[in-house]
């Protein structure tokens, strides 16, 4: 019998090898591992099979404890066309978007394993994971696999997406992480009790109870201190562990090991009879600890949720109401609203195509950019690009700007450069580990030497828990995090982070003319050439509206939307010209070289666009340009600590006038193609220098992407590009000498905050290492200490902005205006 009873004890104690639960009853002992159920078996085998075991090398017992309560998820519907549309963020027949909302990613073998399902399933193209989102973006091919098969896998190995139609038309908040909560709760009701339990050693009151109470409370002690062992700091040896797996020691290291040192001295101690321990500080520095890092895991969901869902682009669309054209903001476009869509420009929404030849880019979301026609009717997603004359369009779903930032932020630069002051970070940080476990050995050496076994372990701990670089990472992300929302307040919305660094290490600076330094809604026009009668007037016009070029703009004013006849066989030449069939005649537009075989007046601030119809040249149009206000500040501001630059594809005519605004005529440079301004960039950097380019997004995106910030100003127009670092409302183009000003306050925040954490740690070292910090005392300080850091950082930059945007009207007056404009 006690031979069953031990046997059945052992049943007992045996762990999953999948999920980490006890295996009940007579557990599944396959592959000489033991499984508590069918599915976590089932699991087990569909990832051997895979070669994709090391999914348990990252973290022990990984798999999702609910798994075996589950019963299989039926997705027969996502095999129905209608909720396919619905759910789906973009689809070509062929390549399919899709992003599932999957609470059971708690790990980083969750990711580890979701990031690899190409390896299980062959349909699937790529998938990541948005930890903190717990959100999987998958990307699947429909000839090879379906939605419906997607789903099955997922739930199959043990992450079941959670899809409800009845949300989908809502935004989703940022999925919680409820496991921190409960960690927490557990690491206070511990703490509290073992408090309760060590007043009598608080007050001095041992010697007052019998031996066999102070026995009792010290096993109580470690009964309560068992779930914050087991539970509740697992985060941090998880972390340290994988480190070390990683070859690394990263800042959760020193925190093990004094969590370690410190739980092992007490359990020592309350066993042997030698002292009371010191489970009370244990738990109590646990409790701090997660408190800080709770506040830490908000702020950034904080921070990642304002920059998905709140980053408006300063973009607009043209929008057709009772025959006329007027601008619409991308973000007040709703469902039904009836929009133009020009060659080149993005489609921000999902649509229906009403009229036009539609052939529909789409290298924006697949990365191919052959264009794919439409038809009348058809369904055109959000991301794609009209390769074409003018389309209309009917928005059918509402606009997705967390798409939209989505689509910027996946083309990353090409060189694919790592962050240099992170990377700094990194190297400070793992320099700092290994000083602290220095500098804490060697102070409970130091004690233990002088006979102080007490005051050397108090030491020892201290010092590996107050001199958490907690702060000293945290400093940049929560600095630039920060001026990325101001800058957006001031209609300046950049791409990442990163973006602000290289603004701060800018040293020179080129700009386009046309669109740029120039307002392409005030020009003004005057025909030379042969006269040209009505319908002429109209077919040129109409061509000259498929484009989104600004002297295309202005020819498009000269008739009204509704009466342009249609454009076929529609096709632009980046810096030189356009062409197609309008009303039956061959029309050509653009340079001289492209369309025309004339004369130039000759006069000073203008450009021209040549005319020729059915092979024979009518004339030109001169477009005298209206520079931008405050042009001359700006150049006079900047001219002080940049040097400038000017690229221009128009001829040399208006050199005289720029050179107003330029201190060195010869860096004034005409005639430039866009393979042209590509090469000068190119040589810059080769000299050395860091380029900041400024161009209107159309002619220059070889030349934004080649740059070191890409800076697109828009002047309501869809100018959206992923080749731009940074999009610039066109109204806030006098605020460029503060957008880099600003930027470089921001990188001093930093440098600043360093010398702050280092200052503190100094300082912490200096009484930790005396014995006069005790381990609870010091785990309160760390949080603080990095709640302070955010403080200090948000304070300050918030300070600077003030300052430095201080004569700027407030965001609510600049939305005002904005929203006055557009009506």
């Amino acid at each position: 019998m006690s031979g069953i009873c031990s046997s059945l004890e052992t049943t007992e104690k045996l762990l999953c090898y999948h999920c980490g639960d006890p295996c009940r009853d007579i557990p599944i002992h396959v592959y000489d591992k033991d499984f508590c159920c069918e599915g976590c078996k089932l699991v087990y085998e569909i990832l051997k099979e895979n070669n994709l075991s090391n999914y348990y090398s990252l973290n022990a017992n990984p798999g999702d404890k609910s798994i075996k309560t589950r019963n299989a998820a039926r997705y027969e519907f996502l095999d129905d066309e209608q909720v396919l549309q619905k759910l789906v963020s973009f689809t070509d027949g062929t390549e399919t978007h899709i992003t599932f909302l999957i609470p059971q990613i708690h790990c980083s073998s969750c990711i580890w394993l979701l990031e690899h399902l190409y390896k299980l399933d062959m349909g699937v193209k790529r998938s990541t994971v948005n930890f903190l989102k717990r959100e999987a973006s998958i990307v699947f091919n429909e000839k090879e696999t379906s939605l419906r098969k997607v789903a099955e896998l997922l739930n199959r190995i043990g992450y079941p997406p959670h899809i409800s139609l009845s949300n989908l038309e809502k935004k989703k908040a940022p999925a919680t992480n409820m496991q921190t909560y409960y960690k927490l709760g557990v690491a206070f009701f511990c703490f509290g009790n073992i408090m309760l339990l060590s007043f009598p050693e608080y007050f001095g009151l041992s010697s007052v109870f019998e031996g066999r109470f102070v026995k009792t409370f010290g096993y109580l002690n470690i009964l309560l201190s068992l779930p914050v062992l087991l539970y509740a700091d697992i985060d941090f040896f998880r972390s340290a562990w994988n480190g070390l797996k990683q070859g690394r020691l990263n800042m959760d290291f020193p925190i093990s090991l004094g969590i370690t040192v410190m739980y092992s001295r007490s359990l020592y101690e309350i066993l042997s009879g030698t002292g009371a321990g010191y489970m009370d500080t244990f738990a109590g520095l646990i409790f701090f600890m997660l408190t800080g890092r709770m506040f830490q895991n908000k702020t950034y969901e904080r921070l990642s949720f304002e920059r998905d869902y709140k980053s408006y682009f300063p973009v607009a669309v043209s929008v057709l109401k009772n025959g006329k054209e007027e601008s619409k903001a991308v973000s007040d476009l709703h469902h039904g609203d009836r929009i133009l869509v020009r060659n080149g420009e993005l489609i921000p929404a999902d649509c229906i195509l009403l009229k036009g030849d539609a052939a529909i880019d789409y290298s924006f979301v697949t990365g191919e950019n052959i264009p794919v026609p439409k038809q009348s009717g058809d369904r055109i997603y959000a991301g794609g690009r009209q390769a074409g004359s003018a389309i209309e369009l009917e928005v059918v779903s509402e606009v997705s700007q967390s798409r939209l930032t989505q689509l910027w932020n996946e083309h990353g630069d090409s060189e694919h450069k790592e962050n240099e002051l992170t990377s700094i970070v990194d190297k400070v940080s793992y320099v700092f580990t290994l000083v602290v476990i220095a500098i804490a050995a060697a102070a409970g050496g130091w004690w233990i030497w002088k006979g102080e076994v007490h005051t050397a372990l108090n030491a020892f701990t201290a010092v590996l828990i107050i001199t958490c670089p907690c702060a000293l990472a945290l400093s940049y992300p929560f600095t630039l995090g920060n001026s990325i929302r101001i800058l957006g307040n001031q209609n300046i919305y950049l791409k990442n982070t990163r973006v602000i660094e290289k603004m701060a290490s800018i040293d020179t600076i080129v700009f386009d003319k046309t669109g740029t330094l120039t307002k392409a809604g005030d020009a003004e026009y005057t025909w030379h050439g042969s006269p040209l009668n009505t319908t002429e007037i109209l077919a040129v016009a109409s061509l000259a509206s498929s484009s989104q070029h600004p002297l295309s703009r202005v020819i498009a004013g000269i008739a009204e939307e509704s009466t342009r006849p249609e454009v076929s066989n529609f096709e632009e030449i980046p810096g030189k010209g356009m062409s197609g069939i309008v009303i039956g005649m061959m029309i050509k537009a653009g340079s001289t070289t492209f369309a025309g075989n004339g004369n130039s007046t000759g006069n000073s601030r203008r450009s021209e666009v040549h005319v020729t119809i059915n092979s024979t040249y009518k004339g030109f149009y001169e477009i005298r340009g209206v520079y931008r206000e405050g042009l001359k500040t700006v150049t006079n501001a900047l001219s002080e600590n940049y040097n400038l630059h000017l690229l221009s594809g128009d001829n040399d005519a208006e050199k005289e006038s720029l050179a107003e605004f330029f201190p060195d005529s010869d860096k004034l440079h005409f005639g430039q193609s866009p393979a042209n301004k590509l090469q000068f960039i190119k040589n810059l950097q080769h000299q050395g220098n860091h380029v900041l380019m400024a161009g209107d997004g159309l002619n220059d995106a070889g030349a934004l992407f080649q740059s070191n910030v890409g800076l697109a100003v828009s002047d309501d127009t869809n100018n959206f590009s992923p080749a731009c670092d940074a999009i610039l409302d066109a109204k806030s183009f006098h605020l460029l000498p503060m957008f880099l000003k600003f930027s470089k306050y921001s990188m001093n925040i930093i440098y600043v905050s360093y010398l702050i954490s280092l200052l503190y740690n100094c300082i912490g070292i200096w009484f930790a290492v005396q014995g006069l910090i005790s381990p609870l005392f010091a785990a309160i300080i760390m949080p603080l200490s990095t709640i302070s850091m955010v403080l200090f950082t948000t304070t300050a930059t918030n300070l600077i902005g003030k300052l430095v945007f201080r004569d700027v009207p407030g965001q609510a007056q600049i939305k005002a205006d904005k929203s006055h404009q557009l009506s």
